[in-house]
Parts: structure tokens; sequence; C-alpha cells
């Protein structure tokens, strides 16, 4: 690999890593405050809070993390969706096993989850939104 497209990678994903800590937050955040003060279930919790922060993933990586030349049309908006729904798949899984099966608390339980999804999200808008 040359030293441009290293380089070029190496800042796309620390962009990435940028965007991905703001939409923690904002996961994170509204799972603790849907469940702790409002009282909604974590499940359901997570279910709003991983919504919300994919929404403001969504656009900030088309925006300033990944090389999208074109306006994203309806075909790529329908393929985010079905990753984002598969990721949402696997954050209530692992929170579900994590929490319901084994007892983690809820809140560490989403910190294991984060990770596993994160990594799913960089491989495949990767290949699939910036093509």
């Amino acid at each position: 690999m040359n030293k441009l497209l290293e380089s070029k990678l190496i800042k796309q994903i620390l962009k990435f890593t940028v965007v991905g800590g703001l939409a923690f937050v904002i996961d994170y955040g509204l799972l603790y405050v849907l469940t702790e003060f409002i009282g909604i279930h974590y499940l359901i919790s997570s279910i709003i809070s991983f919504t919300v922060s994919v929404i403001f993933n969504y656009i900030m990586s088309i925006t300033w993390v990944f090389d999208v030349t074109k306006k994203q049309g309806v075909k790529e908006f329908i393929v985010f969706i079905i990753l984002s729904v598969i990721g949402l798949g696997l954050n209530e899984l692992i929170m579900y096993l994590m929490v319901d099966i084994i007892g983690i608390h809820y809140m560490i339980s989403k910190l294991f989850s984060t990770g596993i999804v994160m990594v799913y999200n960089f491989i495949t808008r990767k290949i699939f939104v910036e093509r």
C-alpha cells in the first residue's frame, strides 16, 4: 500500500472514530436517560438510542468520513438501512444475552455491544457506502 493510501485510510479511521465517539455519547446517554429517568425497558431504550445515533452517524459518514462523490440515492440509503437494522439486531442480541442471560448491568453490556457493532459498521460502510 503506498503512503498516500495509508495516510488517507488513517485519516478516515480517525474521522470515523470521532464520529463514532459522538454517536456513542448520543447512544449511551440517551439509553441511560430513557431507561433511568423515563422508565422505559432497557431493550426498548436501546432501540431508540441506537436509531438516533445511527441517523447522526449516517449523516456524518456521508458528509465527512467516507469519500462519497455523488449524492446518495435511494438504493444506497436502502443498503444503509439494511446494514443498520442488522447492526441493531446485533446490538439487541448482545444486550439481551449479557443482561438477561449472563446478568451483567445493561450499561456495561452496552459498552461491549458498541465495540462489536462499531467494527461491523466500519467494515460494512467502507464496503457498501463508499464504494
